[in-house]
């Protein structure tokens, strides 16, 4: 191991271990990540802790001097924006909206973004490694055109598309908080390590 890769290593454990803010986020995306598998919901009480908890730190003790109380709530609004089109078209929980908000108030909006970005290819990932280990590609591609179908005949028509797929026709439910935790804690490391 070189002087600068065992320096990033350091740097890397520095920031897991003694900055409250990411490591208070990685204890609540644990618990989120935890809950939603197992009970397929994000509750209120973690999100809300949370993001009050970003909003309180990030106005006290802010990462920069020039940021005010506006960083953690651009990063909350930023958050809910980035998630709330998939929650109207029934793609995800509203928990995992707030899950994101809630992000989005610790880091604030530049790291949002790039944690949103990798939380959506983590989920990509683990969908497809999802409806492969229970036998449903072939619902999910099924599922897939048929949307991509309905999509395009209200569009010549010029009428609202109704994406809604019925409970019997789904691949499955992923827990999406598994996917924000990992990706979100994936960037930071990724991010800390010096490869984003």
């Amino acid at each position: 191991m070189s002087d600068s890769e065992f320096s990033a290593v350091l740097d890397l454990l520095a920031m897991l271990f003694f900055s409250w803010r990411i490591c208070i986020l990685a204890f609540l995306l644990t618990a989120a990540a935890v809950y939603d598998y197992r009970f397929q919901r994000i509750p209120n009480w973690l999100v809300l802790s949370g993001a009050l908890f970003g909003v309180i730190y990030n106005t006290v003790l802010p990462p920069s001097p020039h940021d005010t109380i506006l960083f953690p709530l651009t990063g909350l609004g930023l958050g809910l924006l980035l998630f709330l089109p998939l929650y109207l078209i029934h793609a995800m929980g509203a928990g995992d909206v707030k899950l994101l908000a809630m992000v989005g108030a610790i880091l604030g909006p530049g790291d949002t973004f790039r944690a949103a970005l990798a939380t959506m290819i983590v989920g990509g990932v683990l969908a497809i490694l999802f409806v492969l280990v229970r036998g449903k590609a072939l619902r999910m591609l099924q599922n897939l055109v048929s949307l991509f179908q309905l999509g395009f005949l209200s569009v010549a028509r010029g009428s609202k598309p109704d994406l809604q797929i019925e409970a019997g026709m789904s691949a499955g439910r992923l827990p999406y908080g598994v996917p924000i935790a990992l990706g979100t804690i994936g960037y930071l490391v990724l991010r800390q390590l010096g490869f984003l």
